[in-house]
């Protein structure tokens, strides 16, 4: 839904509701031909059905529609590159997954839920010398945006965050700049980030309070150097201080980076999955 409301999004034509006999919403679907587009052009599908209709064929009806809808968007594109539509999806969600089966959808991706616990103690991990932390200054937003592009430039399916996107996201209500963390490097450069998230609407579903975090990166010329260990720790801390149960996170479970091992590293342990599906043309 966060993409509703964007220029790069047109309600009219890119969205679409199901409503029941009595004026509820009983389905929604979105289709976000995101921008950035530099090396892929991505058209990604969000949608939902509500549980007492989703044997109904709803599900597949929509599926259908966000599909015609993906490949009209990738048509109109002047891009000469290559096109993906994307969905992604959590392995508990079954009637989801068969239908992205049945259409032909392919995984491309897994994607691991971790959970940290706070009943074990944080490690102590400190930054190299010469490097410093503090939360994100809103100076320094675009200085940040540019440092995500280049930290998430070689990951899968990673197009260049614009600044459009980057603003919106920073100024989602959920967002937590004091639970949030940027490292500078001894030349003044932006060398990593976490960007963390509270969302009390999660909670009730879960079973516990927690923050998410949302993005972790460090630029190529700073990786390799326990910035990002350290990042982790300090805002472990931060997240325990706030007397929140736990900290979550998603992981590429085939991230090149090695995310999967840091996170294991500082206490994370994996609570559930999903998976990245697309169609490449």
């Amino acid at each position: 839904l966060d993409t509703i409301d964007t220029s790069y999004v047109d309600a009219s034509r890119d969205t679409i509701l199901g409503i029941d006999l009595t004026n509820s919403f009983v389905a929604f679907g979105s289709v976000a031909l995101l921008p950035g587009q530099e090396t892929l052009v991505r058209s990604v599908l969000f949608g939902a059905v509500h549980p007492e209709w989703r044997e109904m064929t709803i599900g597949r009806q929509l599926l259908h529609w966000q599909e015609q809808r993906a490949l009209q968007q990738l048509a109109q594109s002047d891009k000469p590159l290559p096109g993906w539509i994307l969905g992604f999806i959590d392995d508990e969600a079954i009637p989801a997954n068969h239908l992205f089966n049945r259409a032909g959808f392919r995984t491309a991706r897994y994607y691991f839920e971790l959970r940290r616990r706070f009943d074990e103690p944080i490690p102590n991990v400190p930054l190299p010398e010469g490097f410093s932390i503090a939360n994100p200054n809103p100076n320094r937003r675009e200085e940040l945006r540019l440092a995500h592009n280049d930290a998430f430039r070689d990951h899968w399916s990673s197009q260049p965050t614009t600044e459009e996107q980057w603003e919106r996201f920073a100024r989602r209500s959920v967002s937590r700049p004091d639970l949030s963390f940027v490292v500078t490097a001894p030349n003044g450069e932006v060398a990593g980030y976490i960007l963390t998230e509270v969302n009390k609407d999660d909670w009730p579903g879960q079973g516990f309070s927690s923050a998410y975090i949302d993005l972790v990166g460090v630029t190529r010329a700073w990786r390799h150097r326990g910035i990002a260990q350290a990042m982790l720790v300090e805002a472990l801390r931060a997240i325990k201080a706030e007397g929140l149960d736990s900290a979550v996170l998603d992981v590429d479970s085939d991230s090149l980076t090695g995310a999967l091992t840091l996170y294991e590293g500082v206490g994370f342990r994996q609570s559930g999955r999903s998976r990245g599906v697309h169609k490449v043309f």
